[in-house]
């Protein structure tokens, strides 16, 4: 399973562990996935992803999965949020 945030599309992260005589070895910084399932009103269903912890403090803050999707522009959106959102267009028509 691929480790990419399902809303915002965050994914893994290189970088160097760097010791204190500076020796410089290759790491990688993986984004806090959860699974989670979030309410969707216009859906009139659970949704079940697989997002980070940022992304669901940011869903809260903006009210719930609906409003942060209805609210959020396609480029700043991964694909799976993309698709769920076209979904919520075409229910809400």
């Amino acid at each position: 399973m691929a480790k990419r945030c399902q809303i915002t599309g965050k994914g893994v992260m290189t970088g160097n562990n760097v010791s204190h005589a500076k020796n410089r070895t290759r790491r990688r910084f993986l984004p806090n996935l959860q699974q989670t399932s979030m309410q969707s009103e216009i859906l009139g269903r659970t949704v079940s992803l697989r997002v980070t912890t940022s992304a669901i403090r940011t869903i809260e803050k903006h009210g719930g999965l609906d409003a942060f999707l209805m609210q959020a522009r396609n480029a700043e959106l991964a694909d799976d949020a993309r698709a769920l959102k076209r979904e919520m267009l075409a229910a809400s028509a």
